[in-house]
């Protein structure tokens, strides 16, 4: 194992960041294996996740029992961990530009198609190989004007590669859950079945450019566009996984989670360690589009009647907003069946604020499917 500083600022005298990379294996030599850790820096169940991976991993590469090369990045986002507001840690957007820091990565499918023209056949291992390549050096000519843009620069010049990019974050309040690209539905089922996942999302394009579809869906794209005359496999297994809430931050919970992991890179050729039965599975893959987020009717206090992890039916009370002055009480009902996810962790709401999140199993959403 090795460990690599990538400073992380756009001009001399200004503020300079570092960003720490973990590397394990023998590049070229198997698999390649990307997994960072709180993208959005105040979610801090993946940092504590990636400790047990890096606790794994090291014995596991002292012992030759990685078969390939794995990089972990276990705190992805220095600049979001240094932001706070009123003495609160704010992770989730760059406070010098606003722009949320899992979003706006650059999608390389719109050079390769061009890049690519007249050199893509029928051998698909040739293709993949090219494709990384063409990626690897659109990378390199993106030119970021700030610091958060060349944080995402450098995260996305590490994964671009990776046959398996797992991206660790976590929901405000939640079950676990995962999102990945429509055509990876089969290859992100064992991970979901592993880690007791109760919803998996998936779209061909959520919207926002987030860094997981800068890393798969570059595949289908380039696909779609040069047709069926040529091999391009979906080569780049990408997965954003949902690690509960922002307060389960628990050892309970860490070190399965980091267990599963490892299991599932083992079952795909990674790690040489016994692999374990899989577990009867919570969910099968549902339509991002299918998701149904709820909204406060009117200001006042929040009361969930029901739990995170329950089914709920069209039209069936998942919670009440109660306002303290009026009386008023009313009830907040999905229009779809489906599970209950994600809500918010805040108890009174104004008008319009996020209640929660309904999983179904149709879909009937465009567009910006994953908000800011």
């Amino acid at each position: 194992m090795h460990s690599t500083k990538h400073p992380i600022a756009i001009e001399d005298n200004v503020a300079t960041f570092q960003l720490t990379s973990f590397h394990y294996g023998t590049p070229g030599s198997g698999k390649k294996v990307y997994i960072q850790a709180s993208l959005h820096a105040d979610e801090v169940p993946a940092m504590l996740v990636a400790h047990f991976l890096r606790q794994e991993l090291d014995r596991l590469d002292a012992e030759g029992r990685i078969k390939g090369e794995i990089i972990l990045v276990p705190a992805a986002n220095p600049i979001g961990l240094s932001q706070t507001i009123h003495g609160t840690p704010f992770g989730r957007y760059d406070l010098s530009t606003g722009v949320n820091f899992n979003r706006a990565y650059k999608h390389v499918a719109d050079d390769l198609k061009g890049s690519l023209a007249g050199k893509l056949g029928k051998d698909a291992a040739a293709n993949v190989a090219l494709i990384r390549e063409h990626a690897r050096a659109s990378l390199e000519q993106w030119a970021p004007t700030t610091s958060g843009g060349l944080l995402k620069k450098i995260l996305l010049s590490m994964a671009i590669d990776a046959d398996i990019m797992l991206d660790l974050h976590c929901d405000n309040e939640a079950v676990l859950h995962m999102y990945a690209g429509e055509p990876l539905a089969e290859a992100v089922q064992p991970l979901a079945t592993l880690m007791g996942a109760h919803a998996v999302l998936l779209a061909r394009e959520s919207g926002g450019e987030p860094f997981d579809e800068a890393c798969s869906r570059l595949w289908w794209d380039l696909a779609e566009h040069f047709g069926p005359e040529v091999a391009i496999p979906p080569a780049g297994i990408a997965i954003t996984v949902e690690l509960r809430g922002e307060n389960d931050v628990r050892y309970e919970l860490a070190r399965p989670d980091a267990e599963a992991l490892l299991q599932y890179l083992a079952r795909n050729g990674v790690l040489d360690i016994p692999i374990t039965p899989l577990p009867e599975p919570l969910c099968v893959p549902t339509p991002l589009e299918a998701v149904e987020p709820l909204s406060a009717p009117h200001s006042g206090v929040l009361v969930f009647l029901k739990q995170l992890g329950d089914k709920v039916e069209a039209e069936e009370a998942v919670a009440e907003i109660v306002n303290p002055v009026t009386g008023k009480v009313t009830p907040v009902r999905p229009k779809h069946a489906g599970v209950l996810f994600a809500s918010t962790a805040h108890r009174h709401l104004l008008r319009g604020m996020h209640v929660c999140k309904i999983a179904g199993t149709t879909g009937f959403r465009a567009g910006n499917l994953l908000g800011s």
